[in-house]
């Protein structure tokens, strides 16, 4: 099948084929100013070559931004010396540079380059057959049908899930499903710290300490499972735990 040229002879600005002859015999002074030039002359090509992308997730402007990028690269490397127009050298320069930002930037989650360039090959096929059934895109493709869902299932990573998004039938959204920050937690390494010097504590001490930051029992319970008041079992846990804690610090602190 023929395809058409991505840039047609009558796209070429008038200026460039002077420019270029000029970078041919000018002096290292003047080369950059050419080439600065030559890149302000081809920019609506760059342009219309990142329009070919929009739509896919990019902002336009940055899509922009990166075939300006390629272009600057395309002018800096090509060499006439080698006998190739530079349309011909320019246009995969900038295309490549675009594939190449979708390829390492756009991805959600990190995909290996084989199956990104599966992808595509799938991609390519979905649009020529109007479908995404596995069978008819592998003999399309002649690609082994669990490549091809492999492949399809790429391409879901480059527009994450919202976490708004119901979960099932219920009014819950997958942020229902998030995990959040464990109060617990916060006492895993002080429970650490201690454990050593809680068997050196006497028997009521330590009963104390079990029950009211173990089995998470409130002073007035306590109290009444030991036999004492409410605030003796206040005063005790104050000063068991400022014992527990200073010679924790102590240590610590090479005492």
């Amino acid at each position: 099948m023929h395809q058409r040229p991505l840039v047609r002879r009558h796209d070429e600005p008038a200026e460039s084929a002077e420019l270029l002859r000029r970078l041919t015999v000018a002096a290292p002074g003047e080369r950059e100013a050419l080439r600065e030039r030559l890149v302000v002359v081809w920019m609506p090509m760059a342009e219309r070559l990142a329009r070919r992308y929009r739509g896919r997730g990019e902002p336009l402007d940055d899509l922009r931004q990166v075939a300006a990028l390629g272009l600057v690269k395309a002018v800096r490397r090509y060499d006439p010396a080698r006998g190739s127009a530079f349309p011909s050298f320019a246009v995969p320069t900038v295309d490549g540079e675009l594939k190449r930002h979708f390829r390492d930037h756009v991805w959600s989650v990190h995909v290996p380059r084989q199956v990104k360039e599966l992808r595509s090959r799938v991609r390519a096929a979905c649009r020529e057959l109007g479908t995404e059934e596995p069978a008819a895109l592998a003999e399309h493709t002649g690609l082994p049908e669990d490549e091809v869902r492999e492949a399809l299932a790429a391409a879901a990573e480059l527009s994450p899930l919202s976490l708004d998004r119901p979960a099932g039938e219920t009014a819950a959204t997958l942020h229902d499903a998030v995990g959040g920050p464990d109060p617990a937690l916060e006492r895993v390494v002080d429970r650490e710290s201690v454990r050593d010097r809680l068997v050196l504590l006497p028997e009521r001490e330590r009963s104390l300490l079990y029950l009211r930051y173990f089995a998470d029992m409130k002073q007035r319970d306590i109290a009444t499972a030991l036999g004492i008041s409410q605030m003796h079992v206040s005063r005790l846990l104050r000063e068991t735990c400022a014992g527990l804690r200073a010679a924790v610090l102590d240590e610590n602190c090479g005492g």
